[in-house]
Order: structure tokens, then C-alpha cells, then sequence
């Protein structure tokens, strides 16, 4: 079985194009799929959340604190992990997710300097800690922010 042949099971999906309302004959006439009368049977239907005239879930709820909308989320990878690549390589955040250190590089990655780094490298990131920096300068790299 590939995931190219996979189809949903036989006469489990209507199409867009199903008239309701057109007698008995159709399967669906006289109430169309609404049943007998209620608020859900008539037109002008509730809003979402709407929960008959009761103080609604999200109104119910305690809202706190402060959400910066101008915050960034910066994935922050340790200089050790940088040994995988060789001597000389340039190091960016595409090669980075080529090799797996990043799997979403969200808003961009900072390189920090936990660990040790063996290897001679040019290092292309949005954002880099001092000790970092100091590590990757020497070995005779370069840190370089885009």
C-alpha cells in the first residue's frame, strides 16, 4: 500500500454538490436534513460558541498576563553540536536543518556557547552568544550574523 493509492472508504464522503430539499425520492426532501423544528432547524443559526444565553466558555475563562505580539521565537543550538560538520564548512541555518540540529528554525537560531568545538568553521546565524563567538573565533572561524 503508498499513501498515493490510499482513498477514503466507498460512500463515506458526499459531494459539495448534493441537493437537499427535493422531495422524498432524493433522500433528503421535506425537512433536508434539519429535523423536526428547534432554533438548529430555522434559519439565521447561532454564532460559534454562542451556548443559549450562558456566559460562554471563553468569557468564563481567566485571561492573564501580557502577550508581547512583537516577541520572537529564537531556537538556540549549542556550539558542541556543530562537530558534525567538517573543517572549513560553512555552517548556516539551511545546513543546519539539513542535518537535523534544526528541525523549525521558527524566527531564527542563536548559537551558544555550552560545550567544546573541535573544528574550524564559518558559522552563518541570526544571533550569537559572546562565549560563542569567543569559541568559534580560536579556532580561527568566523561568526557571522545575518
Amino acid at each position: 500500500m503508498n499513501l498515493s493509492e490510499l482513498k477514503p472508504a466507498a460512500g463515506s464522503k458526499h459531494g459539495d454538490r448534493f441537493r437537499r430539499g427535493r422531495g422524498h425520492g432524493s433522500g433528503n426532501g421535506k425537512t433536508a436534513g434539519k429535523g423536526h423544528k428547534g432554533q438548529k432547524a430555522r434559519s439565521g443559526a447561532t454564532r460559534p460558541g454562542f451556548e443559549g444565553g450562558q456566559l460562554p466558555l471563553y468569557m468564563r475563562l481567566p485571561k492573564r498576563g501580557f502577550k508581547c505580539i512583537n516577541s520572537k521565537t529564537i531556537v538556540g543550538i549549542n556550539v558542541d553540536r556543530l562537530n558534525v560538520f567538517n573543517d572549513g564548512d560553512e555552517v548556516t541555518v539551511d545546513t543546519l536543518i539539513e542535518t537535523g540540529i534544526v528541525r523549525n528554525p521558527k524566527d531564527g537560531v542563536k548559537i551558544l556557547g555550552n560545550g567544546e568545538l573541535t573544528r574550524k568553521l564559518d558559522v552563518k546565524a541570526n544571533a550569537f552568544s559572546s562565549s560563542a563567538v569567543e569559541k568559534i573565533q580560536a579556532l580561527g572561524g568566523k561568526a557571522e550574523v545575518i
